[in-house]
């Protein structure tokens, strides 16, 4: 006889976020690595692109790091875009207002992505204590089959 037993053992908790320098350990790697792939690819000069792609990954690290990751993380993520996405590569220059404009999309991609997790997270959660946790053990009187 097969009998169902529930793996689960008690409510799930919310995952935890990454340690901060994990997660600027992982922007400085990723950043690197998606320029230079960028520059490869499509070649030097197009710093829309790169702002893009940039962001995506800004919003990503998001997902799993503390909100006081955010501003280290654009920080980073700005660095590689100002240093080797744009013409002289290698060199850090500071225009104000497009400087200023690609930063604030960093930060900005980086809280989303954040409070998207935070959101979700809590969602997840609140569904679980509501519905009863979720992780119940089975009625040994109703059998699911025979309904």
């Amino acid at each position: 006889m097969i009998e169902w037993v529930s793996l689960g053992t008690g409510a799930r908790p919310v995952p935890k976020p990454a340690a901060t320098p994990l997660v600027w350990a992982a922007a400085s790697g990723g950043a690197l690595l998606l320029v230079a792939l960028l520059n490869f690819l499509v070649g030097i000069g197009r710093p829309s692109l790169a702002l893009v792609v940039l962001s995506l990954l800004a919003a990503f690290l998001g997902l799993r790091a503390h909100f006081a990751a955010a501003p280290g993380t654009a920080v980073l993520c700005w660095l590689f875009l100002n240093g080797f996405a744009i013409p002289p590569a290698g060199t850090l220059t500071w225009a104000g207002h497009r400087d200023t404009f690609w930063l604030s999309c960093l930060l900005a991609a980086t809280l989303l992505g954040t409070t998207l997790a935070r959101l979700l997270h809590a969602r997840a959660a609140y569904r679980r204590v509501r519905s009863g946790g979720g992780d119940a053990p089975p009625d040994p009187y109703h059998d699911p089959i025979d309904r």
